[in-house]
């Protein structure tokens, strides 16, 4: 079957060959670099399937194009869906999947590393010794031991940060809508209202998907119910955080470190090369101009295995599509409510 492939790089198109290869029908993949939106869309005239990843655009404009060209089926290589308007997608026949699972140990770990980084300014380190500069002023930290981490959103990926940071000896909190068993199996972690875990916790890493009732979860308001110093991890979805809330709180003292792998306006700026341009985003300029924020380009699921599972579940998914299958990682309307 024909697979239009978006948002294509080269680790892409080596992954999606190797599990496409496996497979027992192989399909006829074509991979384009450009993003997925209203304006590329006609690149996609007669695949019956499209393939999208977090910053294409699939509204209700796209997505009636494609329709009108022949698309029947929505594959996101990708486990978050805020990208794909899913009642427009419904009502105009399209199947859509997702990658549900892939690695969580990566985006996990990322988080982790994140709070390393920032806790004993280990990016600041490696450059002064690079130039020599052995002094440690400026580079003080704090024991995560026995601090107190509240995880929002304890599913696979939350559960497996906490577990960690278990390790760690730190105190558990979590915040979940839909509370998680694993969680609470994990020695000392508990569930509590939001409100009690922006009060009490040192570390808050976020780990819930974007829906509507999210959206903004870190504002003006639950920013000033959290500890004076309080570091914020966000390495699920930028629009889960106000930027300019944000930066208001850096610079009352507030929040006292930030490690972001996400933005919310990402989407022109991630994935992209823009070392000889001008970023004219005054608002992500500011955020990176401050000492104690740390920000790296959506890298989280950036891992080996990640990328193999990615791969297979995405072409397992075509497949089952493909073969009249149940679509087991099909996204329903109901999911993004």
């Amino acid at each position: 079957m024909k697979v239009a492939v978006f948002s294509t790089r080269s680790y892409d198109r080596y992954f999606l060959d190797r599990a496409n290869i496996a497979n027992n029908s192989p399909h006829q993949l074509e991979y384009f670099e450009t993003k997925l939106n209203s304006k590329t869309a006609s690149l996609a005239n007669g695949f019956p399937c499209v393939c999208i990843f977090v910053n294409d655009v699939a509204d209700q404009t796209t997505l009636k194009i494609l329709a009108e060209q022949g698309t029947e089926l929505i594959a996101l290589r990708c486990a978050g869906y805020n990208m794909i308007d899913a009642q427009a997608a419904s009502e105009l026949g399209l199947r859509v999947v997702r990658v549900p699972a892939y690695s969580p140990y990566a985006v996990a770990e990322h988080a982790v590393g994140l709070i390393l980084m920032l806790n004993r300014k280990l990016n600041k380190a490696y450059n002064r010794v690079r130039d020599d500069n052995f002094t440690l002023d400026g580079l003080l930290g704090f024991d995560l031991h026995k601090s107190t981490v509240g995880v929002i959103g304890t599913g696979n990926i939350g559960t497996i940060f906490a577990q960690i940071m278990q390790g760690f000896g730190c105190h558990l909190l979590g915040y979940d809508v839909n509370p998680n068993e694993d969680f609470t199996a994990i020695a000392g972690a508990k569930y509590v209202d939001l409100p009690e875990l922006l009060a009490k916790s040192d570390i808050i890493s976020l780990h819930c998907p974007l829906v509507p009732s999210t959206y903004h979860l870190i504002n003006q308001e639950t920013i000033q119910q959290m500890k004076q110093g309080v570091m914020l991890i966000n390495t699920s979805r930028g629009q889960l955080v106000n930027t300019r809330a944000v930066i208001d709180g850096i610079k009352s003292g507030r929040i006292g470190y930030v490690g972001l792998d996400v933005y919310e306006e990402e989407d022109e700026l991630f994935f992209e090369d823009h070392s000889n341009n001008i970023i004219q985003d005054d608002t992500f300029q500011l955020l990176q101009s401050f000492q104690n924020v740390v920000i790296t380009a959506h890298q989280a699921f950036f891992t080996k295995d990640a990328l193999i599972a990615i791969a297979q579940t995405t072409i397992a998914n075509i497949s089952s599509w493909e073969q009249g299958n149940e679509l087991i990682n099909e996204v329903k309307v109901s999911e993004t409510n």
